[in-house]
């Protein structure tokens, strides 16, 4: 009898042990989360943290064990990858101040980078939870303090504020109340005019949507393209145009009177060219200038810097054959030296004067690419298809930039001139030298 009550004691404190160790080692991992949490922001910057569910939590200690079965990919030309997003990223936006880019994913969080940590080895963001929901796009507002985001559940635009503290940190504050539920197909794009004057949201039938600021729609347009692909702003913020079924990209001018109020939608232009549906289109910083890449297997340059209110009609200035896919898309670098096209899993980037192929980046993800876009400087290409975010360095663009120098110094007359661009020429090709110095892993 004493013998079994020895063993059964010995089970039970053997027991004990067990637990205290599992709740040890648990608990090491929660201080190990929170330190790895802690170590995304910045000194200046900090965001306030909802508790993560349980359901998440177990979500990202699977995501470390399966790090090793991670797709892997290397370039010359990969500059860094963003990894801190668990779920894939479905969207991706730079700030107008260049500071920033912002990027959301399924795993319920909105990042927020520095681009001056690019070339860093360790990529430090802030972190917005979107609470009891995910975002599937997301849209820096003109003065870079505050972003919106498409709720993937709510079917709605969210508004975030980013807020700087007393003490100098930073904090996100969602819009106490969401924008009302409009549209009635999938959301493509949503986006904020650089004039800060509307909101735009587009979708898959064929409306797009204008907003206010705080929510109200002050204009729907029916784009008689039988299906959306793609819709967006141009960067000076007058326009909005939209691409799908058809092949035409169309475009209007969102029209404000002298005192800010809002007046109407007007059609500005077409640009016709194309003998298939367009995958998506591009603006040059500027807004002369964009790119369609088209089911008819081409990429188009067009330049747009026309007086439409006088009839006269955007022109063509380049076709170059490209593959594509259905969900390709398109960027123009800011100077509009530089296109990138992307094709299922895949980077192409060609001299947009020339057309010439420059760079191919295969199985830059393991899934199809969401989004592709150059900062707004120019330097770097950034996209996004499963849970990283690679960061390319912008070579065809320093490439025709000097090429652009070059030409204009053997027109130079003046030696002042000649002495300037002299030193242009050997700065860009020192810094072209230095990022072909070998591949990123």
């Amino acid at each position: 009898m004493e013998v079994a009550a020895l063993v059964a004691l010995t089970l039970l404190l053997g027991a004990l042990v067990i637990i205290v160790a599992l709740a040890v080692g648990r608990r090491k991992e929660e201080i190990r989360e929170e330190q790895e949490q802690a170590a995304e922001f910045t000194a200046a910057s900090n965001v306030t943290k909802a508790p993560a569910p349980k359901k998440v939590k177990q979500e990202k200690q699977r995501s470390r064990k399966d790090k090793a079965s991670q797709h892997t990919f290397s370039h010359p030309l990969l500059a860094s990858s963003l990894k801190s997003h668990s779920g894939n990223v479905t969207c991706l936006d730079f700030s107008s101040n260049g500071k920033y880019l912002a990027s959301c994913a399924d795993d319920r969080t909105v990042r927020i980078w520095s681009t001056k940590d690019f070339l860093d080895r360790e990529h430090k963001c802030l972190r917005a939870n979107v609470e009891l929901d995910h975002a599937t796009l997301v849209s820096f507002s003109p003065d870079s303090r505050a972003f919106i985001t498409w709720l993937a559940n709510g079917d709605t635009i969210r508004i975030f504020k980013m807020i700087k503290k007393e003490d100098g940190t930073l904090t996100f504050k969602a819009a106490p109340e969401d924008f009302p539920q409009k549209h009635k197909a999938p959301i493509l794009n949503i986006g904020i005019a650089e004039t800060g004057k509307f909101i735009m949201s587009a979708s898959t039938d064929t409306s797009i949507l204008i907003w206010d600021l705080k929510g109200e729609v002050l204009a729907s347009i029916n784009t008689n393209q039988m299906t959306n692909s793609y819709a967006a702003i141009s960067p000076c913020g007058r326009f909005v145009a939209s691409c799908g079924f058809t092949p035409d990209v169309k475009v209007w001018e969102v029209c404000f009177g002298k005192g800010g109020e809002f007046k109407e939608v007007a059609r500005a232009f077409d640009l016709k060219g194309h003998s298939a549906g367009v995958h998506a289109f591009a603006f040059s910083n500027d807004s002369h200038r964009m790119v369609t890449v088209s089911k008819d297997g081409t990429w188009k340059l067009w330049n747009t810097d026309v007086e439409y209110k006088k009839q006269q009609d955007p022109y063509l200035l380049k076709t170059v054959p490209c593959a594509s896919s259905d969900g390709s898309r398109v960027a123009l670098s800011p100077d509009g030296r530089v296109v990138a096209v992307s094709d299922g899993c895949n980077v192409t980037m060609y001299n947009a004067a020339s057309g010439e192929l420059e760079e191919e980046m295969q199985g830059v993800h393991s899934e199809e690419i969401t989004d592709i876009r150059f900062d707004i400087n120019g330097r770097f290409l950034v996209c996004s298809g499963d849970k990283a975010i690679r960061v390319f360095h912008n070579a065809p663009g320093y490439r025709a930039s000097i090429r652009d120098m070059q030409d204009m110094l053997k027109k130079a007359q003046n030696e002042a001139m000649k002495q300037r661009l002299q030193q242009q020429i050997a700065e860009a090709q020192s810094a072209l030298d230095t990022v072909l110095v070998g591949p990123v892993d």
